[in-house]
């Protein structure tokens, strides 16, 4: 293998990172990062760990990832050779595309219409999750690390405990009366 060109393997993580990049931006890991283009301040997606739901059993991609990763970087290739770019050849050609030219591809991919859109707008939404809810992540665990998503919400700490109880009312008033058959833990009868 050429040095400098990434195995299959990294090829498709660099490709997937990538793409989760392009749906929430987030600064880069190191000055040499190629996967996330560094289009915003703070963690986004890659950060939130996007790649990691992705490659869960319940998110119900995993076995076709690394052909996600393929068809997004022959995408990328058509898209280049359309608008004449010369892509850099030691990474994938999605990662090589710049920030502008990748959401251009990946607006295109989801419009309304693409044959395939459902497969990518499915991706985007994973990528949306794992920054939105930590949801490859028990919610302490993923608030103890310093979770760029749930930081960013201002998503509240839990009590010395470790559960959330909310004194006051986040509205400002109640909005409806508990109901009577509700047990102490909050359940339903």
């Amino acid at each position: 293998m050429h040095p400098g060109i990434p195995d299959e393997e990294q090829a498709r993580t660099m490709t997937l990172e990538a793409f989760a990049d392009t749906i929430v931006p987030g600064e880069k890991r190191s000055p040499d990062d190629k996967a996330v283009a560094g289009a915003a301040t703070g963690g986004g997606a890659v950060a939130a760990g996007a790649v990691e739901l992705l490659e869960t059993s319940a998110a119900g991609l995993a076995p076709a990832l690394g052909d996600f990763a393929q068809l997004l970087n022959r995408h990328a290739q058509a898209y280049a050779d359309q608008h004449g770019l010369d892509l850099d050849g030691s990474v994938p050609a999605f990662v090589a595309l710049q920030f502008p030219d990748r959401t251009a591809l990946v607006g295109m991919l989801t419009a309304p219409g693409h044959p395939e859109r459902e497969a990518w707008v499915s991706i985007a939404l994973f990528s949306n999750m794992a920054f939105d809810t930590a949801a490859h992540m028990h919610t302490l665990d993923a608030l103890a690390a310093g979770h760029p998503g749930l930081t960013a919400m201002g998503f509240a700490e839990p009590n010395a405990d470790g559960l959330w109880r909310f004194p006051v009312y986040s509205y400002g008033r109640e909005l409806a009366s508990l109901h009577p058959g509700t047990t102490s833990s909050g359940s339903p009868a």
